[in-house]
């Protein structure tokens, strides 16, 4: 006669599939041996460092892991730190606007701890009182998910948000992740510690995020677009006289 599992274990397997890992990078992550089957089929216990690791990269909750409450994740996760590794300074010693174009963003998550990269992207200030007594910097925008409202190529400004208890729903946000950097609008998930991340452009389906994958959140108060000609609403109204031009022909040949 099979035996059940301990909750323990049960709600291990059931953490890694909703988080969508396999056995094998889940152990990988996680500093376990091969692959996390043993522990799935209770040949193997969920050892303190086991649990260590899974509260520090989910803020797993160990009381719940193992059956003792009903709190999945550990309390005060909000206040999770976001604020900018490094400030960069001018010539007064005053903050800058640091620019990272969309060459730098690949590289940004990882030296963003690295004060001797910053100094070679370009700065610059703002003397506009929307841009005093907060820390503010700029992002190339790639790709066309934010379409029609931000195109390819734009940038936008972000204000460093401190904690994630200030995440305002529906507004749009810089978000840099441990592998990548995304400007998404953000809801948060009711009950849960995640974002949903949306795009403006709705052939991208929304993403969720955990809060401890976030390593800076900027909060976009502007943005600057060149090539206006080429805008969506410019698209249109040459489409427009293109059809006015093949009605009027229309009507002069009948």
């Amino acid at each position: 006669m099979k035996t059940e599992n301990p909750i323990e274990v049960i709600r291990f397997k059931a953490l890694r599939e909703e988080l969508r890992y396999t056995q094998q990078a889940f152990a990988e992550l996680l500093e376990i041996p091969s692959t996390t089957a043993d522990i799935e089929r209770g040949k193997s216990k969920i050892s303190g460092k086991v649990v260590a690791a899974l509260m520090k990269h989910f803020h797993i909750n160990p009381l719940w892991l193992f059956g003792e409450s009903k709190d999945k994740y550990l309390k005060k996760t909000e206040t999770l730190d976001v604020f900018p590794k490094v400030i960069t300074l001018n010539s007064q010693s005053t903050e800058n606007i640091v620019l990272v174009n969309e060459k730098a963003a690949a590289g940004y998550p990882q030296n963003i701890q690295d004060p001797g990269w910053y100094e070679q992207l370009p700065a610059f200030d703002l003397p506009l009182p929307q841009f005093r007594n907060a820390t503010y910097r700029g992002f190339q925008v790639e790709g066309d998910s934010m379409l029609p409202r931000i195109q390819p190529g734009d940038w936008v400004i972000g204000r460093a948000v401190t904690s994630l208890d200030e995440v305002i729903d529906s507004r749009v946000y810089v978000v840099v992740l441990s592998d990548s950097l995304l400007v998404k609008k953000i809801q948060k998930v009711p009950g849960k510690y995640k974002l949903k991340l949306i795009s403006f452009n709705e052939s991208y389906l929304p993403v969720e995020i955990s809060f401890s994958e976030i390593q800076e959140l900027w909060l976009v108060n502007s943005k600057l677009t060149f090539g206006i000609e080429n805008s969506e609403e410019s698209s249109l109204l040459r489409e427009l006289k293109e059809s006015m031009k093949e009605l009027k022909s229309h009507l002069k040949t009948n």
